[in-house]
C-alpha cells in the first residue's frame, strides 16, 4: 500500500500570519519545522500500523522546498522542488492508494486563516464546472482523476468546515479554529502532531472504503482575478474569453489541464507585483 501526503503551512498548528509562511526570517524558520513534524508525524502513524508501506510526502507551498529531509522517517520519500505538472498533487501519478492533505486553508474570500486559492495576490475565486473550489477540491478533484481518493486532512475550522461539504468521507483534524484572517486558537504543535498521529493511526486500524472525487470532463474553468489588470494580462492566452473586469473563461480537456493552465496564470502574475 502507498500513502500520498501532501502538505500545505498555513493550516499547520501555530501558523496565523504571513510572515510565517515566507521565507527569509526566523518565524518562517519554526513554522517550517512544525510543518514537517505534523507530516512525519502522519507518516509515522502509517508506517507504525505497517512498516512495509510506502509513504511519499509532496512539499506543497510556495516554492515547495519549505521542509528539511532531515526531519523525517529515512523510510519516508520527499517530492520538493518546481516547476512540477501536478503541483500540490504531485505523487498522485505513481497510483497511491490515498492521498492526506496535512496543513491545507480555506478557500479565497473565506474567513479562514490565510484563506486563499493557490496565489492570493492573483486569483480571487476559482470554479471549475460551475463548482467554486479552493486548493482541497482542486486537488481532490485532480486527484480522483487520477482514481486516487482522498482519506485525510487537517486545518482549521473554516477549512473543515466547507471542506466537508465536498468530501464528506473525509477523515478530518481540526489543528486551529479561526477568529480571523490572522487570529485564532490553536493547539500546540506537539498537540496538533499527537493528534495527527492517532487520528491517522486509527484510519488504518479502520481501512474504510474511500469514494473518489471526480469532476466530468471536459472541464469549464470561470476566474476571477483580484483586479482587471491580471484579467488583462491572463487573456493574453488565445484560449481565454474576457468575460468582465476581472472575470475570465476557458475550456480544459480535463482536471490536470485546468489547473496547469491555472498554475501558470499564477507564474504570469509575478510580472504585475
Amino acid at each position: 500500500m502507498h500513502i500520498l501526503i501532501s502538505t500545505d503551512i498555513e493550516g499547520i498548528a501555530g501558523v496565523f500570519h504571513s510572515e510565517q509562511t515566507r521565507a527569509g526570517n526566523n518565524e518562517y524558520e519554526q513554522a517550517r519545522r512544525w510543518m514537517a513534524a505534523e507530516a512525519n508525524a502522519a507518516a509515522l502513524a502509517v508506517l507504525d500500523y505497517a512498516p512495509n508501506y510506502q509513504v511519499t510526502v509532496n512539499d506543497s507551498h510556495g516554492h515547495f522546498r519549505n521542509m528539511n529531509p532531515d526531519s523525517f522517517d529515512p523510510r519516508v520519500q520527499l517530492i520538493q522542488g518546481k516547476p512540477r505538472y501536478l503541483s500540490m498533487a504531485s505523487g498522485v501519478e505513481l497510483a497511491p492508494d490515498a492521498l492526506f492533505m496535512i496543513g491545507y486553508h480555506a478557500k479565497s474570500k473565506s474567513r479562514g486563516i490565510l484563506a486563499h486559492t493557490i496565489n492570493g495576490f492573483a486569483f480571487s475565486r476559482i470554479w471549475l464546472n460551475d463548482l467554486e473550489l479552493g486548493e482541497a477540491g482542486l486537488y481532490a478533484a485532480l486527484a480522483g482523476e487520477f482514481n486516487v481518493p482522498v482519506a485525510i486532512a487537517s486545518g482549521d475550522d473554516c477549512f473543515i468546515a466547507e471542506t466537508q461539504l465536498l468530501l464528506p468521507h473525509v477523515t478530518f483534524i481540526e489543528t486551529k479554529q479561526a477568529q480571523g484572517q490572522f487570529s485564532g486558537v490553536s493547539l500546540t504543535p506537539k498537540a496538533a502532531c499527537d493528534k495527527i498521529y492517532s487520528t491517522v493511526h486509527q484510519f488504518m486500524q479502520n481501512n474504510p472504503s474511500l469514494p473518489l472525487f471526480q469532476l466530468v470532463a471536459p472541464i469549464t474553468c470561470q476566474l476571477q482575478t483580484q483586479t482587471p489588470a491580471l484579467a488583462d494580462l491572463f487573456a493574453q492566452w488565445p484560449i481565454v474569453e474576457r468575460v468582465s473586469g476581472d472575470m475570465i473563461q476557458f475550456n480544459a480537456d480535463g482536471v490536470q489541464s485546468a489547473i496547469r493552465i491555472i498554475n501558470c496564470f499564477s507564474a504570469m502574475s509575478f510580472m504585475l507585483r
